[in-house]
């Protein structure tokens, strides 16, 4: 997921230097939307871990 994040990101860094607002704020959206269900993920399966180890 976290791979999805950063092929978003870039293309909305190449598609704000060309230009194409609407899609360079659309990939930029997408990109925070998936690096923050990452990072829920992430919490939620460290948690999990520690929890199972105790």
């Amino acid at each position: 997921m976290l791979y999805w994040a950063l092929v978003f990101l870039v293309v909305a860094l190449i598609a704000g230097a060309l230009g194409f607002g609407g899609i360079a704020g659309a990939s930029a959206g997408i990109a925070q939307i998936l690096f923050v269900v990452f990072l829920i993920l992430l919490v939620g399966s460290l948690i999990m871990h520690f929890m199972r180890r105790a």
